[in-house]
């Protein structure tokens, strides 16, 4: 095996978010309707934001804050679709494809499972995969920690890619 570029790269991602009243809820590209959202720089989209950082970390192109810091006035309010095209075309200039990508919103509230299917398929049309490679889960906290007292939310994902 050639250790510089192997057959299959494998990337995980997590990002969270503290929930903030009047900001608008974004999973995955798409608007939950919800009387609160997740405070952040740019829209605050969790899940975006772990797929992206496992995209770069299976790589080893550092994490979404490298690409697209907090810092940077241009990323305020932006859409966090920017920066999974970004990464999910870095991964292809390097000769990789995505396999398939396995992610779990954590949230306490709203419940989220009438959007999986929109979320499936916006994740999959934004990464140019078919939709069948995208997994996206949805859990409760089960009332602990942060995540369970309403206070955040969080995501998790992983990918495997694949050299062309």
């Amino acid at each position: 095996m050639n250790v510089s570029s192997p057959s299959m790269r494998v990337g995980l991602g997590w990002d969270n978010h503290r929930i903030a009243a009047g900001r608008p809820m974004i999973i995955g590209g798409v608007s939950i309707p919800c009387e609160f959202g997740f405070e952040g720089h740019s829209d605050a989209d969790i899940l975006a934001h772990a797929i992206t950082d496992a995209l770069l970390g299976a790589m080893a192109l550092g994490d979404i804050g490298m690409h697209f810091p907090d810092t940077d006035p241009r990323w305020k309010g932006a859409d966090s679709m920017v920066f999974l095209r970004h990464a999910a075309e870095l991964v292809r200039q390097k000769g990789y494809s995505i396999a398939n990508i396995d992610s779990t919103v954590i949230l306490q509230k709203p419940k989220l499972k009438d959007f999986r299917e929109p979320v499936r398929e916006n994740l999959a049309k934004v990464l140019e995969v078919p939709v069948e490679a995208v997994s996206v889960k949805f859990k409760t906290a089960e009332k602990v920690g942060p995540v369970g007292e309403g206070l955040s939310g969080e995501a998790q994902a992983s990918v495997l890619l694949l050299k062309n």
